[in-house]
């Protein structure tokens, strides 16, 4: 945390404009090194912040000098104290977590579940561990999604591409499975429901369902070392589960992940969240703009938020295209499509 800050109505030549309310803050860090990670190379995460909150930030030494409104002060020194609390841990302070402060600080509690609001004026951050690495919320509903993952037996996340649904999903899951807290981690998405498509893929079932389900691989491989990944297929701690083939099974002492969700059927929804056994938690993710069912199929992911709304023990996060953390342009690029159709 910054040493002290001192908040002072801003002193400055010439007249505010109209309605202008001015205000100056001056943070003062106790390590410099820590101060320069969070600042970044030659102050390029400082000069984000004054982007991002339409503020001037100079710096002297260890002091860092805001001036601007009194909110957009108030929240870069939010923002700086985070990420210098962030660099103690050892974290190194990359663009996207800049930015990534910015949005969740920024965004108050908008999105968060009941239950879940931070008595604070700004939000806490939700923050999943694992031994390869710690992953932090970037915003308000990210925070809420984590908070579900930890509290709730079963956690839908549905939104557009790039809102961190699927990689969160499975970090929480990785985690679980390496502090012992369940016995397995199942992995299964619609793409293959029927089977059919199966067959026209060469070698055996593992291979055949491996391109369907890759980006839950690679969500894998970021958060868990390679031969831990591996060890855990080759032991069955880590199983790959077609949809097709869960009927009739009951996973225990499991979190199971349903990615893709909106391409489930009704009938098919209902037969997979029915597997749920003692000491298990289910994660559905899925976006509902993006089924690709045959005409005339309604999405068992719609249907079951439906059907289950205010079920005990059941949550849902809906995120939306503000909380894209990918390249800025893809949050554009859903915004087009959802104004033009």
């Amino acid at each position: 945390m910054s040493a002290s800050s001192r908040p002072q109505p801003l002193r400055r030549s010439g007249k505010p404009q109209q309605g202008e309310s001015l205000f100056h803050i001056e943070l003062t860090f106790d390590d410099n090194r820590k101060l320069a990670d969070v600042l970044g190379e030659f102050d390029a995460n400082l000069a984000l912040i004054e982007n991002k909150l339409g503020l001037k930030a100079v710096v002297h030494g260890n002091v860092v000098v805001l001036d601007g409104d009194r909110e957009s002060c108030l929240l870069g020194k939010a923002v700086l104290d985070t990420l210098y609390k962030r660099a103690g841990t050892g974290t190194a302070i990359a663009q996207g977590d800049v930015e990534g402060a910015v949005r969740h600080l920024k965004g108050g509690d908008s999105g968060v579940l009941p239950g879940f609001k931070s008595p604070e004026p700004f939000p806490s951050f939700g923050e999943l561990r694992t031994r390869k690495r710690t992953i932090i919320a970037r915003t308000p509903a990210q925070s809420a999604y984590i908070k579900a993952l930890q509290g709730r037996e079963m956690v839908f996340g549905t939104g557009p591409a790039g809102t961190g649904k699927t990689y969160l999903a499975v970090a929480h899951a990785a985690g679980c499975l390496e502090r012992g807290e369940v016995d397995r981690l199942i992995l299964s998405r619609p793409a293959v429901e029927a089977g059919e498509r199966l067959g026209f893929l060469p070698g055996d079932m593992k291979e055949k369902v491996d391109p369907y389900l890759r980006p839950l691989y690679d969500a894998l491989y970021d958060v868990l070392a390679p031969e831990r990944v591996e060890r855990g297929l080759e032991t069955k701690a880590i199983e790959i589960a077609p949809l097709a083939f869960m009927r009739g099974r009951t996973l225990s002492h499991a979190i199971i992940i349903l990615d893709e969700a909106q391409n489930c059927t009704a009938m098919q929804m209902k037969m997979f969240l029915t597997r749920l056994g003692e000491g298990s938690k289910m994660i559905i993710t899925g976006d509902p703009s993006q089924i690709d069912l045959p005409p005339g199929q309604s999405s068992g992911l719609a249907d079951a938020l439906g059907v289950l709304e205010g079920v005990e023990g059941i949550a849902h996060v809906a995120f939306t295209r503000a909380d894209v953390v990918r390249h800025p342009l893809v949050g554009r690029i859903i915004e087009a499509y959802e104004t033009k159709r």
